[in-house]
């Protein structure tokens, strides 16, 4: 098993900055990647960035590219997130697994390790 615990959200105006961190433990010899995701009000999960646990290739949607940037630590991975906007409003989920290739790892669907969310808000 894998652990995720999720911190850094919160109220922002459109335009500002916050940075997301998530603390992994146990089993993390078991995963090959790890990533951010995010659900909007009525929308779906979505993947938002992703990065290789060893090599440390990142992966973005595009909808944040040049935004957000992703980065790991030992046993962290963090998201910071720059000129937000209120479309970036949502539930950001940290999460993990051994999953190969982009598409895979970007699809909320599949097995993968799965923390409780924090809550970012943006308004305009």
């Amino acid at each position: 098993q894998v652990q995720l615990v999720e911190s850094g959200g919160g109220s922002v105006q459109a335009g500002g900055s916050l940075t997301l961190s998530c603390a992994v433990s146990g089993a993390i010899d078991r995963t090959n990647f790890m990533g951010w995701f995010r659900q909007g009000p009525g929308k779906e999960r979505e993947g938002v960035a992703t990065i290789s646990t060893l090599a440390g290739p990142t992966y973005y949607a595009d909808s944040v590219k040049g935004r957000f940037t992703i980065s790991k630590a030992k046993n962290a991975v963090y998201l910071q997130m720059n000129n937000l906007t209120p479309e970036d409003t949502a539930m950001y989920y940290c999460a993990a697994g051994w999953v190969y290739g982009q598409t895979a790892r970007m699809n909320p669907q599949g097995d993968k390790y799965w923390g409780q969310g924090t809550q970012v808000t943006v308004s305009s």
